[in-house]
Formats: C-alpha cells, sequence, structure tokens
C-alpha cells in the first residue's frame, strides 16, 4: 500500500519529460499526455490536460499520474465547486479548515492514503499565478509536480 510520505515524494520528485519539445497545448474539446520519469529512470509518471469540457472553454483539469492510475495531484481551473467530505478526523492537520466546505475553482486535489484525491484546497497562487493563462498554467503546474526545467506552453487559444 502506497504510504502517504511515498506519496508527497513522488509528487514533488524532480522529473524530467520524455520529449519537452513536443510541448503542445490541447484545443477546447481536447486533452494531452505528457510522459515525464524521475531523474534516475525508475518512476514513470503522466502529466495531462484535459479541456474536453465544451461548455466552459476557460475550464482546464492538469493532473499528474504515477503508475498510470495513481493520481498524485489533480488542478482544476474554471470548473464547478468541489464540495470536501465532512469528517470527524480530518486526514491531514492542514485540511482542517476545508473540512465540509465547498472549494471554488481553482482548487488543488493532491493524493491522500484511504482518500485517493476526494478532498480540495484552494490552489495555491505562488504555485500557480498565472492561471488566466491555461498554457501557462500547465508549465506552472508541471513545475509544482517536480518537472526539471518545464517548457514554456503557447498561449491557450480560449
Amino acid at each position: 500500500m502506497l504510504q502517504q510520505s511515498d506519496a508527497d515524494n513522488m509528487r514533488t520528485m524532480p522529473k524530467r519529460l520524455l520529449n519537452p519539445a513536443s510541448i503542445d497545448f490541447p484545443s477546447a474539446g481536447d486533452a494531452r499526455t505528457f510522459e515525464a520519469e524521475s531523474l534516475d529512470g525508475r518512476d514513470k509518471f503522466l502529466i495531462d490536460a484535459n479541456r474536453r469540457g465544451r461548455i466552459r472553454l476557460a475550464k482546464c483539469t492538469y493532473q499528474e499520474r504515477h503508475s498510470v492510475v495513481i493520481v498524485l495531484a489533480r488542478l482544476d481551473v474554471g470548473g464547478p465547486d468541489h464540495d470536501n467530505p465532512r469528517v470527524d478526523t480530518v486526514p491531514l492537520p492542514n485540511f482542517r479548515q476545508y473540512n465540509g466546505a465547498a472549494i471554488p475553482c481553482p482548487h488543488l486535489h493532491i493524493y491522500i492514503v484511504g482518500w485517493d484525491i476526494k478532498w480540495a484546497v484552494p490552489a495555491p497562487v505562488d504555485a500557480f499565478p498565472r492561471m488566466s493563462d491555461l498554457a501557462l498554467t500547465l508549465s506552472d503546474f508541471m513545475g509544482y509536480c517536480g518537472i526539471a526545467d518545464p517548457p514554456e506552453c503557447q498561449a491557450a487559444l480560449l
């Protein structure tokens, strides 16, 4: 079973994109997946940018996956609020103030053992300072996930 410290380390460990020159931000209604690996080559990751929601053109979901199916982090921009569970004991101390709260977009989900990505917090502005541009936010998200020298993506056409 994945431990919280392992998930946190995987999310933030230094990584490299396997094809850094092929960063093509998805157009509205499309999605892209970018392959990455740890610097030692032992761990494989996927970074997704999903714009499949056709109603809200400024909507995008970014996620980092390990072993194809384990979502370590997800950033939602331009979507609906996320309702956190209401529990007697929150899974991490810094989530206490968000217990049972509706978290507006943009919000960030991180993997929590026993909860997967069912909890969200407001997206930290210091980590994602350029959310008005979806393509630049992809670069910021890659940096948040430990991608060394994340490429600057072309401005998104909304």
